[in-house]
């Protein structure tokens, strides 16, 4: 590089934006909120995951502001969720005492009909209140308070038109705008300044206040901070309620899976039981690049790790109510599904551009919606078949309903395998003959012909199996390099990271010296200080600029990987590296900058966290195999 070339942006510049690391994940199973290290909220979108945001500061800084810590200080001193919980406890020293601030969006029981986010599903005993509380306690000393709220609607474009609460000392404030509203109650008086109201009070010790920030149209009152308090209480009552429900292994690596899995929990809309990729939109792949997208959606390729996570931590009720959505999802015409679908099942999720927004530390543009949603993916067929057979093997049910689905999307398999597509990283250039996207199509015709084995359907079945093994034979013959490994696409000899789902999904046996091969190119040739990369993009036409991070998902499958095909030891080292890198509060977004050290991507990333707990489990299982054995 000469003097008078630009330099790639560095994921560690110098910048007004927190790193994306830095921040905690609340969620109430239809929202979730990510708080900045100083105490503000650096998004939340309401009612819902996919809503517009009422503060945004994590893609602008002038999109929306909320806080309430010590004034003038903003580094705390510590920063936890309460254990087993999605609920934050940050502790600030200042110079004059100490604080604690507890965040929760809320939840508890409830045996009302829920009108903000309507259920499809059959609602569980406790949901949300859509609140956002907040409470501070002064733990020792005298401490200074500040409460600042301004909300600006539809992703920054509207400021808040308020109406405020009456008396002298007013507790309550309304804002208005872009067609949604919130209330703030809070024990503090409140004074209106310009777009947003403000608070300032000294605590002493003992003493105790709290803020609350409501979207119901019928405002749910938090009248005192008693009652505060007591959502909160209920909140972590909930969630640790919800945990004792899972299987979580007795093993070093327990604290990291039982993280994970509040995390997808915490990313699933529990009124239609979707999953979403991850809580924001835009947070880029490349510091200061293009390669932003929006992720409040659910896709049916996650459909498989999210099933096999669910059922390996006992967590059936969850598996259960996502299959019940894939089944209520329209198709296409043909049948088949589409890759991706909004939270509430629509189809259309037209992409556009929000170019008044700096985007994150400068990224851009800030995408809403994803113009994938009507791409040719042609593994989405193996992801939703493998994801029923997984289902239909624990719940030992193949309902009328599914079985349906195994038909059309078998038959789409079968109809669309031979065709090239974009691919499993929905590369927005020229379709091509992915291996990845066929091995899906195998997976599909394989677990079809399972499938009707077991409703004893044998013509069925023998046919779905001859089309697989016509697949497999396409695909040993047209997707192998000469030295044995598997290539990203028939016309190259590239690298793709996908290709560790042969040994993921069986398509080839743990000692096949083809998957061994394959796993050993990715793990020496496609990797960065041994984070795995995608693919190489100077090899691809992705129809990108600008280079990306490794990707968690595909460390986290070569850990998987190695485990299958007997390397143990390098599956064990991978996988307590991965670990190590995870944020201060146990999150991954969806990539790891090595040069760096920070993390890059949405966040956080429910498909990070699946195949973290798919990881560990490859490996708890035969560590416990290999326990049970010698004693």
């Amino acid at each position: 590089m000469t003097a008078s070339e630009p330099r790639e942006q560095s994921a560690a510049a110098p910048s007004p934006f927190p790193p994306i690391a830095d921040y905690a994940f609340l969620s109430d199973c239809h929202t979730g909120a990510l708080i900045a290290p100083d105490g503000s909220v650096g998004w939340l979108c309401v009612p819902s995951f996919d809503s517009p945001s009422v503060f945004g500061t994590l893609l602008d800084r002038q999109a929306g502001y909320f806080r309430i810590g010590p004034f003038g200080i903003h580094h705390p001193t510590a920063r936890a969720y309460d254990p087993g919980t999605n609920v934050l406890v940050t502790t600030w020293k200042t110079p004059t005492g100490w604080i604690e601030v507890r965040d929760a969006l809320t939840m508890g029981p409830h045996d009302d009909e829920d009108a903000v986010t309507p259920h499809t599903r059959p609602p569980a005993d406790e949901d949300a209140d859509h609140l956002l509380v907040r409470t501070v306690r002064c733990l020792e000393g005298r401490v200074e308070v500040e409460l600042i709220c301004e909300p600006v609607f539809d992703y920054g474009r509207t400021p808040a038109d308020w109406t405020m609460g009456e008396g002298p000392r007013r507790h309550t404030a309304e804002a208005a705008g872009a067609g949604q509203s919130i209330g703030v109650q809070t024990d503090l008086a409140l004074g209106l300044e310009g777009d947003r109201v403000r608070a300032r009070h000294t605590l002493t010790a003992g003493e105790e206040i709290y803020c609350a920030l409501s979207w119901s149209a019928e405002r749910d009152i938090v009248p005192d901070v008693d009652d505060a308090r007591r959502r909160i209480a209920a909140t972590t009552r909930c969630w640790r309620a919800w945990l004792d429900r899972a299987r979580i292994p007795d093993h070093r690596w327990r604290d990291a899976v039982q993280r994970s899995a509040l995390v997808i929990k915490g990313l699933t809309y529990m009124p239609t039981g979707a999953t979403v990729a991850a809580l924001t939109t835009s947070l880029p792949e490349t510091p200061g690049g293009e390669r932003n997208w929006d992720y409040r959606y659910t896709w049916m390729r996650d459909s498989t790790f999210t099933l096999q996570a669910l059922h390996y931590l006992n967590l059936d009720w969850e598996a259960d109510e996502f299959m019940q959505f894939v089944a209520d999802l329209e198709p296409n015409e043909d049948g088949s599904l589409q890759i991706m679908y909004g939270i509430d099942g629509r189809r259309d999720l037209a992409e556009s551009t929000r170019d008044e927004l700096s985007g994150y530390a400068g990224a851009r543009p800030v995408r809403i919606g994803n113009g994938a949603f009507d791409q040719r993916q042609n593994d989405v067929f193996g992801a939703v078949l493998d994801s029923i057979l997984l289902h239909t093997r624990r719940s030992q049910s193949l309902p009328r309903r599914l079985w349906a689905l195994v038909e059309t999307q078998a038959r789409c398999a079968e109809a669309i395998w031979r065709e090239p597509d974009q691919g499993i990283w929905e590369a927005r250039g020229a379709p091509q003959h992915y291996v990845s996207s066929k091995l899906m199509c195998w997976v599909a015709l394989d677990r079809a012909a399972t499938l009707a084995e077991m409703r004893s359907d044998s013509s069925l079945a023998a046919a779905w199996h001859a089309t697989a093994d016509e697949i497999r034979k396409d695909i040993l013959t047209n997707g192998v390099t000469d030295t044995g490994v598997l290539r990203q696409h028939y016309g190259t000899d590239s690298l793709d990271a996908s290709n560790l789902l042969a040994a993921i999904f069986g398509f080839l046996p743990g000692d096949d010296p083809r998957l061994h091969a394959t796993v050993d190119a990715i793990a020496d040739r496609l990797t960065e200080n041994g984070f795995v990369l995608r693919y190489r993009t100077e090899e691809t036409d992705d129809g990108l600029s600008g280079r990306e991070g490794s990707f968690l998902i595909c460390s986290f499958w070569l850990v998987s990987a190695l485990a299958i095909v007997g390397e143990e030891q390098r599956a064990r080292d991978l996988m307590e590296r991965l670990l190590r890198v995870a944020s201060p509060l146990g999150l991954y977004a969806e990539e790891f900058d090595v040069a760096t050290g920070r993390h890059l991507g949405n966040f956080p990333q429910a498909f990070s966290h699946l195949a973290l707990i798919e990881a560990a489990a490859r490996i708890i299982v035969v560590e416990f195999q290999h326990e049970y054995l010698n004693v």
